[in-house]
């Protein structure tokens, strides 16, 4: 008798199922939730524990492997234009979507419950009074450990190209350095591949618990909204970053084929760190140069939040027409405006675009206290979110990738063995 092997995607698929089983099942028992989540916090735990060396050890390989200021600083203009650009249409199709759909017009707020929003308030008020210029000076370390130890992505990316880059420039004496951290990198990937195969119990776990723990009942009072959130997104996947991988000779599909254990298992964690070390290592068999995808993916986890961004415009708006304000278009553009700027750098953040909003909402007027009404669905929407975050950082590798003249996929057979 031949014995079935499942792939990865298929296992983290049935514990998916599993979850959403056992936790609509269990809706409402603590005690199954109490029994679930310690699984859950450990996949996210060890996922955590793998991010920060990988980041680290790839990013300082593939820099000194370029070993060129010039060029590295071309690669990020680069990243950063695109990223503007992405960000920019990201949440026009949001407020453009919240306008034509009007997801929260005649919507009673008695009838929806207020969920306790007092933990996002003072990270909030703290990224209100940052200013741009604040923002670029938090990028550049003063303790690197102290940034590793917080995951803070950017300080962590600028002091990991600034070391590849020395070590580079100092030639012979900067290769054992050189070869330590490409074996550290290289024992992390495999690392990697080892925690992996405990996703689909994390997932399992993470799934049930959420389900248990909200049901889907509580998607019905916000119906009209998730069912626009989750409308709009497949929307800009499908026909914008679909656009713009066709413009660059890739199919948005074939990517999300590519990608689809990451994508089930980001779904059902409502985490990017999870999958972030499988994308950097997807996209470069997908063709992108290591460099590349080690930079901009994971400085689009800061810089290029499509999913966030969108779900941020159109939240803003659903709530404005909630309270029956009518904002003019002027006062649409101002919020556009001002999200693109709270929206960077806080990738690491919990609750990232609660406190974005939190930091955004009263420069054009809007209550924000509205947020309690939508606090309680936000997990089931920001897992939605973090899929389109994937697709986006992982298709701006190609972008890049393409835009520097050394994107060479491999063969549709080849392609089929990554996936």
């Amino acid at each position: 008798m031949k014995k079935i092997k499942l792939s990865l995607a298929s296992q983290i698929f049935i514990g998916l199922i599993l979850g959403i089983i056992v936790g609509a099942i269990f809706y409402g028992n603590a005690t199954a939730q109490n029994f679930l989540q310690p699984f859950g916090d450990i996949f996210l735990r060890m996922i955590k524990m793998i991010v920060v060396p990988i980041i680290v050890s790839s990013l300082i390989v593939a820099v000194a492997g370029v070993g060129d200021l010039k060029a590295v600083g071309k690669l990020g203009a680069k990243s950063l234009s695109y990223f503007v650009v992405v960000t920019l249409t990201a949440i026009a199709v949001g407020l453009i979507s919240a306008n034509i759909i009007q997801p929260g017009a005649g919507v009673n707020m008695n009838n929806l419950e207020q969920t306790d929003i007092s933990t996002y308030v003072d990270t909030a008020e703290t990224k209100q009074h940052e200013s741009f210029v604040d923002t670029l000076i938090h990028i550049v370390p003063s303790n690197p450990v102290k940034a590793m130890v917080e995951g803070d992505m950017l300080a962590i990316i600028f002091f990991s190209v600034l070391f590849g880059l020395s070590i580079a420039a100092i030639g012979e004496k900067g290769k054992p350095v050189f070869r330590f951290f490409q074996g550290t990198a290289e024992g992390m990937f495999y690392l990697t591949n080892m925690v992996m195969k405990f996703a689909p119990i994390g997932v399992f776990a993470l799934i049930g618990v959420t389900i248990s723990k909200f049901g889907l009942e509580s998607l019905i009072p916000l119906g009209k909204l998730a069912l626009s959130v989750y409308g709009t997104m497949i929307f800009f996947v499908i026909v914008v970053l679909g656009l713009i991988a066709k413009f660059v000779g890739f199919n948005i599909f074939t990517l999300i084929k590519l990608l689809k254990a990451e994508l089930i298992l980001a779904f059902s964690t409502a985490s990017s760190e999870a999958v972030l070390p499988k994308i950097m290592e997807k996209m470069e068999k997908a063709g992108c140069p290591k460099h590349i995808a080690t930079f901009v993916i994971p400085t689009g986890y800061s810089f290029n939040l499509d999913g966030s961004t969108l779900y941020q415009a159109l939240a803003a708006i659903f709530i404005a027409q909630m309270y029956g304000i009518d904002l003019s278009a002027y006062e649409q553009i101002t919020l556009m405006l001002v999200l693109m700027i709270t929206s960077k750098g806080i990738a690491g953040v919990p609750g990232v675009s609660f406190v974005v909003l939190l930091a955004t909402l009263g420069t054009v007027g809007i209550p924000i206290e509205g947020l309690a009404f939508i606090a309680g669905i936000d997990r089931i929407l920001d897992m939605g979110r973090t899929v389109v975050n994937v697709i986006g950082n992982s298709l701006a590798a190609i972008v890049i990738s393409k835009w520097e003249g050394q994107f060479n996929p491999p063969s549709a057979e080849e392609l089929k063995q990554v996936s």
